[in-house]
């Protein structure tokens, strides 16, 4: 449509009563009127822009079509499926987007793009929900710590009238204040830990010093035989003397 506005005609619904041989040579062009001219030049500038905007591999799946409709058709075919198939993926976008839940460790910009991704799968099935849907549901998906910023959200703001980009720009500005204060909660509860530690580490030293002989009372059986040898050795200088 940027292009040429009839170009977009063609694609949809052929080149009408224009004689094409297998090559999509026209067939007798001197007979050829005015229009049909123009229209046989049209119709290879569309294959052109066709065959230029798809891989080779891609072109030889499609090289034995004669026209650009036929061409346009097969890449459908390919890749949207056939009505029965559209219809299948289209209620299976619609599950993924009743059961969306951001993630308890996702940030509101990962989340968002998660969102974006299956909302254009829809796009591309020509079936969408309308901006109020997606505020709703964005709404419906976050974690139970953001509950208050959404009953906020749905008492201070109409959801029929509130973009999604607001929206965003609201969750982001929220997101930064809760990671601020689950960062000072942290560092509190790790300065917590760390002075309780060093407690019991003082505790410890002091209680060292007052029993500094607990830790060194020898074991019964060898205080036994140092009495037994002192005993042995006192014996031995007595009868060293007598004698």
């Amino acid at each position: 449509m940027g292009l040429d506005d009839e170009l977009s005609d063609i694609l949809e619904h052929g080149v009408g009563d224009l004689a094409l041989d297998e090559e999509v040579a026209a067939i007798d062009r001197k007979k050829h009127t005015p229009a049909q001219k123009k229209l046989y030049k049209k119709q290879h500038r569309i294959r052109r822009i066709l065959v230029a905007s798809i891989p080779h591999t891609e072109y030889m799946k499609m090289s034995d079509k004669s026209t650009a409709k036929a061409m346009f058709a097969s890449l459908c075919a390919n890749y949207e499926g056939s009505k029965k198939v559209r219809e299948a993926n289209a209620t299976m976008f619609v599950h993924q987007y009743e059961l969306f839940k951001m993630k308890d460790d996702e940030s509101i910009e990962a989340m968002y793009l998660r969102f974006q991704t299956l909302v254009s799968g829809f796009q591309i099935l020509k079936k969408s929900y309308v901006a109020s849907d997606h505020v709703s549901k964005i709404l419906r998906s976050l974690p139970a710590r953001w509950r208050p910023k959404v009953t906020a959200i749905e008492e201070g703001r109409d959801l029929n009238t509130l973009s999604v980009e607001d929206l965003m720009s609201s969750l982001k500005v929220h997101e930064i204040s809760l990671n601020e204060h689950d960062s000072a909660k942290k560092s509190k509860s790790i300065a917590l830990k760390s002075k309780g530690k060093q407690s019991q580490a003082l505790k410890a030293n002091e209680s060292e010093e007052e029993s500094p002989d607990e830790d060194s009372d020898e074991d019964p059986a060898v205080v036994e035989k140092m009495a037994m040898l002192s005993n042995k050795l006192q014996y031995l200088a007595k009868k060293t003397r007598s004698s």
